[in-house]
């Protein structure tokens, strides 16, 4: 409905990848499918153990806020966020709140408001009643899970479309990759959007009241997240056309459904009584030489929006630069492949089109490309045809070799012999006397049907440039 404008922020959850958990020396590993076996007292919160920071943990944190542009804090401390929750083993969770270990930044243009650290809590399995042969329901706690370094980024709510809110999700999705810090795989948790979102008359004036926020959960993919937005934005809207009241919660996202639905009251801060940690020291980070911000800097590998800019720079087009930013692997051997040739953009179109569709599983980016790059120049010297370089390429994955002796030895080297080739286009100039009648009577885009025929009948092998001006001079 017009006259309402959607504003929305964004509160993204991302396990860092840290050989050990954020307080503890338990296994960081997400893979384990055994329950229970990355566990120690400390992670389990039995009494009289105490946590020891994982600087790893903190170090990867502030890598991703250089990256951002936002504020390195030179002070910062732990805190006791308190609520009580089956998988929470010590009945509060270790987090950060007045202090957290960066403010401000942005990404795609959206202000940021903070990143801190927190320690992840177990997993729940919960089983329904049918399920558990009629003894009721009950739910099973993983707590590998507890304790993992969780990051935790907060937009300020300046968002006002699903699409924004996406783009910046997938694009941070990207850093997190490009940094290292992170797998960021939704799939499988790493990575977790929850949305808030109100709704409000649009107005003209700077000093707009937002509406009441609800906070939606269990967002398993960019897409989800997307369509949450637009379906929360129509529900809030009938709410208000109907004349009923907005009311701050928590709900949750049916993705079978499409719709989400309620499940808590939201929480206001002071719920949680935030407290500092007892058991942690002050962190004064100007102290430790390897969080300074330009150590960090020095360390920061191309970003990925530095990366986008540099392929349309070549020329790329944009989903092919888009691809090879979001595809690393790709990137790395484009990049590779730039190295031994100048026919770049057209090794940008045959990786983005012809080879990543040719490929079913990961390959070594530091073999191949040279042997990649011959091909292009043979391509643009006309001793293959498109057609040929593809079968080419074929033969080079599934058995490697030089693209020259494939060409040779598959007959797909392109002639361009006028002699040999004024012969096939005799026959095809005799074989098609209608197209013929046809192009001399005006219809020009006859020619390229002529130069198929001439193609084909050449098996693939005949230059078309060459062909098109034999033609043309014969039917001139």
């Amino acid at each position: 409905m017009s006259g309402y404008e959607p504003t929305i922020g964004l509160e993204i959850h991302a396990q860092l990848r840290t050989v050990t958990k954020l307080f503890c020396n338990s296994k960081n590993d997400p893979d384990e499918t055994r329950p229970n076996v990355n566990v120690c007292p400390i992670c389990m919160g039995h009494p009289g153990t105490l946590p020891t920071l994982n600087r790893e943990a903190v170090k990867h944190v502030l890598k991703v806020g250089v990256a951002l542009g936002g504020s390195i804090a030179d002070f910062t401390e732990w805190d006791r966020k308190s609520y009580f929750y089956p998988d929470i083993p010590k009945g509060y969770q270790i987090s950060q709140y007045q202090h957290p270990l960066v403010t401000g930044g942005s990404l795609k243009g959206v202000a940021i408001t903070r990143i801190h650290l927190e320690e992840d809590t177990a997993r729940s399995q919960h089983t329904p009643t049918e399920l558990s042969a009629g003894k009721g329901g009950y739910s099973l706690i993983d707590f590998n899970r507890a304790g993992v370094p969780l990051m935790e980024l907060v937009t300020e709510p300046v968002i006002h479309s699903a699409k924004e809110a996406g783009d910046f999700a997938r694009e941070l999705q990207l850093l997190l990759r490009y940094l290292d810090v992170s797998d960021a795989d939704m799939e499988k948790g790493h990575l977790r959007v929850e949305v808030n979102i109100s709704v409000n008359k649009q107005q003209t004036t700077n000093n707009q009241q937002l509406g009441t926020k609800t906070e939606v959960k269990n967002i398993n993919s960019f897409r989800a997240a997307e369509k949450a937005i637009e379906y929360e934005t129509r529900r809030q809207i009938a709410a208000l056309e109907a004349g009923e009241e907005i009311v701050q919660e928590t709900r949750g996202w049916d993705d079978a459904k499409g719709e989400t639905y309620s499940q808590r009251a939201k929480e206001f801060s002071h719920d949680y009584r935030y407290f500092p940690e007892p058991d942690l020291p002050k962190l004064k980070l100007s102290e430790i030489p390897e969080f300074s911000e330009e150590i960090l800097r020095k360390e920061l590998p191309e970003l990925p929006w530095e990366r986008r800019e540099r392929y349309l720079a070549l020329g790329l087009k944009q989903e092919d630069a888009d691809m090879f930013v979001a595809n690393i692997t790709l990137g790395d051997f484009f990049d590779d492949v730039s190295k031994h040739t100048r026919e770049v953009k057209l090794a940008a179109n045959y990786i983005a089109s012809d080879l990543a569709s040719l490929l079913t599983e990961p390959f070594d980016i530091s073999k191949g490309s040279v042997s990649f790059a011959r091909l292009m120049d043979m391509v643009a010297g006309g001793e293959v045809s498109s057609r040929g370089a593809k079968d080419i390429l074929r033969v080079l994955i599934e058995r490697g070799g030089s693209p020259r002796e494939v060409a040779e030895r598959e007959g797909l080297l392109q002639q361009s012999d006028e002699g040999a080739l004024l012969k096939i286009v005799e026959q095809v100039i005799k074989g098609n006397p209608e197209v013929v009648m046809q192009y001399k009577g005006g219809k020009k885009e006859s020619l390229q049907f002529l130069i198929g025929q001439a193609m084909k009948l050449s098996k693939g092998a005949g230059n078309p440039k060459v062909l098109g001006e034999l033609l043309e001079q014969r039917l001139a």
